[in-house]
């Protein structure tokens, strides 16, 4: 409950898409988005299941992980 006090300080609104409910205007996208970048960073199995205890070595492969998602998706875009 704290962080949605701390979210309406800011006047960030929650907005959560449920089944069936009408679309809002590019939530639809935003949400793909983000479920695709879970996605990828689960194609790394030792993102899926964490090994790490220190938070330092997890937070080092999750950046590890996104580059090489951006290099892949780079590499893709200029052939």
């Amino acid at each position: 409950m704290a962080v949605r006090c701390e979210l309406r300080l800011r006047r960030i609104l929650p907005v959560i898409s449920r089944k069936g409910a009408p679309d809002i205007k590019g939530l639809g996208k935003l949400r793909y988005v983000v479920e695709q970048t879970f996605a990828l960073l689960h194609r790394c199995i030792r993102l899926a299941v964490r090994w790490e205890r220190r938070l330092e070595l997890h937070d080092a492969f999750v950046s590890l992980a996104c580059g090489l998602i951006c290099r892949r998706r780079l590499k893709k875009a200029r052939s």
